[in-house]
């Protein structure tokens, strides 16, 4: 067990961290100081004793992950980023929760230089950190299997710190059974269990007894009580025991509830509500500034001698670094080929021959797009190693499988079904699509890997929190939602998704992909494992679909487009029959039959449609005015959407004269040509929206 230095420098310089908390939250009249005061010990003693960091770098792959769960509390983070040299300054302390400020009022990603993620809603961070725990030994067993534990360039830590709200969101509860069952032993938890919230005491609404909910999880747990005395101390030794501790259980994820009073030490408004989301006050602040020891008349105030001290972990990360790529450089040497998989990896490349490895499906069959995305799914995988994933219990329905593939979980756990072992690529999240969403952005962002996920369209509802959060993030996760219709059928109105298509488009930094055939499925798989800008999720159907004959350019004459132009997010999949549209059709998924249908039926009456396939709006909305304009021409008034849900995407793009097929409310338990034809979702409905469009020019 690492022994721990502890000098009166350092209670001084988390007393400073206590002050800064304040002063903080004090200057910009509101946030959350008693929890960023209660916990500066355990979080320096992570960031200034524990954890395995270059401030320098904060894309070393060999660092350490740190998770604050309780993103409430950035001042938690801030302060020991800015006392650790990972470019934040008192200035910028000073301007926290300020426009144009390098400290928002939760951690975001991207944003602030050595934040891993975006935390805020809670249970988030905890449940995406068993993602990066995922990501770490997925990694490992791409890159370095066969080392033995502790001795690979690839072995970390994750750790977090989450605090009573985090463990009440289900989330939490969902991803930390996962965790258990994954046997995730780098994944270390930090409880704070101050047991105050904004309703103050928790005991309100929250008495369950966490050790043994967390045991029953099949974590190893821990209690750091520091009131148990009946006087109040912040024993750090005992603290760092029990993380040394939680290092040496391999076999199994680790919870420390660290119990704190929160806003120590805070004359009056200590282990109160009013301390965990709102300033001090004057007075207050300057009695904790008494306590400590501090001038109660300077604000910011760091002794030189504690930045002095703090800074000394940027020497520290380089030294770990440079001894960490020794090991880095061996394993390198002698894996030249996992080494080059490593670089390509890092760059965001796809290998070579993705393309010319999609299945290509033949013209005049018919065949659902979620059969076609397993069978894409299953041809890319032999090529691109880093593609993995699985769904939420219903692999057999959302043909999510790499097939040949083992399962990603200890081999213990392998059942007539499936064979497991800790570093297979097929995913099973049981039925916690919440869980499954936030996993995905754990692994994500911690590593170059492509991940994916499956349930029903409909169950995105119960992922949206942890999507909104990928989108907010840029994070690349890939949800695959299958059954994306009332056509899903006989499983009646609780599973038929009418609203999600749209509310989901209205999530900005998110793709939402509904490809139109077989073929539009393997290009939006290109296209969607090509970017790496922000999440995708790809809606597809249940019921089998005509897949179409094309050409391999441009719509010309009879001859539809190539489904390369996917990438396009719209193209036009068919030309008006005499090249001059009268009226433009466009249509996602199932219902792309229903404008191609359309077209012909207006073709026999003398009304000349242009077919416009729109697999992705989101897409589309990228392309140039020049292109947008060549496929939706603003001369032709005339238009029509055809979507089997909601009309809500889509009156930006059909105007003032166009019309929406499309369904306004709830379904119904019947066949789904039944309830297409029950619900308008016609050729013959589509043929009439036309003929109105037209008619009220």
């Amino acid at each position: 067990m690492a022994a721990l230095q502890w000098d009166p420098i350092d209670n001084k310089a988390v007393d400073t961290a206590r002050v800064l908390a304040a002063d903080a939250v004090e200057k910009v009249g509101n946030g959350h100081p008693g929890t960023a005061m209660s916990l500066a010990p355990a979080a320096y003693l992570l960031f200034q004793k524990v954890m395995r960091r270059d401030p320098h770098d904060q894309h070393w792959l060999g660092r350490d992950r740190f998770i604050l769960s309780a993103g409430h509390s950035s001042l938690t983070q801030y302060i020991q980023l800015y006392f650790g040299g990972y470019g934040l300054e008192l200035d910028d302390l000073e301007k926290l929760r300020t426009w144009g400020s390098l400290t928002p009022g939760h951690p975001e990603v991207g944003h602030t230089d050595g934040v891993e993620i975006t935390t805020g809603p809670l249970g988030q961070g905890i449940s995406s950190s068993v993602g990066f725990a995922y990501a770490s030994r997925f990694e490992r067993g791409l890159f370095d299997p066969d080392a033995e534990p502790g001795t690979s360039p690839f072995d970390h830590f994750v750790y977090v710190i989450a605090g009573d709200g985090d463990l009440q969101e289900g989330v939490s509860s969902e991803a930390s059974s996962l965790a258990g069952h994954q046997q995730l032993g780098n994944l270390i938890a930090i409880y704070d269990s101050n047991q105050i919230s904004i309703e103050d005491d928790t005991n309100i609404a929250f008495t369950e007894d966490v050790k043994a909910r967390y045991e029953a999880y099949h974590w190893h747990v821990q209690v750091v009580d520091w009131k148990k005395t009946g006087v109040y101390e912040e024993d750090v030794q005992e603290l760092h025991d029990a993380i040394e501790a939680a290092k040496g259980v391999t076999d199994k994820p680790s919870l420390i509830i660290l119990k704190t009073i929160i806003g120590w030490p805070a004359p009056k408004k200590q282990n109160t509500g009013k301390i965990h989301g709102s300033a001090l006050g004057t007075d207050e602040l300057r009695a904790v500034k008494e306590v400590l020891g501090f001038d109660p008349d300077k604000n910011f105030d760091v002794a030189p001698e504690v930045i002095e001290h703090t800074r000394k972990a940027v020497e520290r990360g380089a030294e770990q670094r440079a001894e960490w790529q020794k090991g880095f450089d061996a394993w390198a040497a002698a894996n030249p080929e996992r080494k080059q998989l490593l670089d390509r990896l890092l760059t965001g490349e796809l290998p070579e021959g993705v393309e010319a490895a999609l299945p290509v499906f033949e013209a005049g069959k018919d065949i659902s797009t979620r059969a076609a995305s397993g069978k894409v799914l299953n041809a890319l995988g032999p090529i691109i190693p880093e593609l993995w994933g699985g769904s939420a219990d219903l692999a057999e329905s959302n043909n999510t499988t790499i097939e040949g593939a083992a399962s990603f979980v200890p081999s213990e756990h392998s059942t007539h079904e499936w064979t497991g072992n800790p570093y297979g690529r097929v995913l099973h999240f049981g039925i916690r699509e919440h869980a499954m969403a936030a996993i995905l952005n754990g692994i994500v962002l911690h590593g170059p890997t492509r991940p994916f996920g499956g349930t029903f369209l409909i169950f995105s509802d119960y992922m949206r929190p942890a999507v909104r959060l990928a989108a907010l993030m840029k994070a690349p996760s890939i949800f695959v939602w299958t059954h994306d219709s009332v056509a899903l059928g006989e499983d009646g109105p609780t599973h038929q998704p009418i609203e999600q298509l749209s509310t989901l488009r209205a999530i900005p930094q998110l793709d939402v992909v509904r490809p139109g055939d077989a073929n539009e499925v393997a290009y939006a798989w290109k296209t969607i494992l090509e970017r790496r800008k922000g999440p995708a999720g790809i809606a597809l159907t249940r019921q089998n679909i005509p897949v179409f004959e094309r050409g391999d350019g441009e719509a010309s004459g009879d001859t539809f487009a190539s489904a390369a132009n996917v990438s396009k997010g719209a193209y036009v999949l068919a030309e008006a029959p005499n090249g001059t549209p009268d009226v433009l059709l466009i249509a996602t998924g199932s219902e792309l039959q229903i404008a191609v249908e359309t077209r012909e039926v207006l073709r026999g009456e003398g009304i000349n449609a242009r077919v416009i396939s729109a697999p992705s709006l989101e897409w589309f909305e990228e392309q140039s005015d020049e292109y947008k304009e060549s496929v939706l021409p603003s001369a032709v008034k005339a238009r029509v959407s055809i979507e089997a849900g909601l009309a809500l995407s889509w009156r930006s793009y059909v105007g003032d004269h166009g019309r929406s097929v499309s369904i306004e409310h709830f379904g119904a338990s019947a066949d789904y040509k039944t309830l297409f034809r029950e619900f308008g979702m016609t050729t013959e409905h589509a043929v009439a929206a036309a003929k109105e469009s037209l008619a009220s020019l």
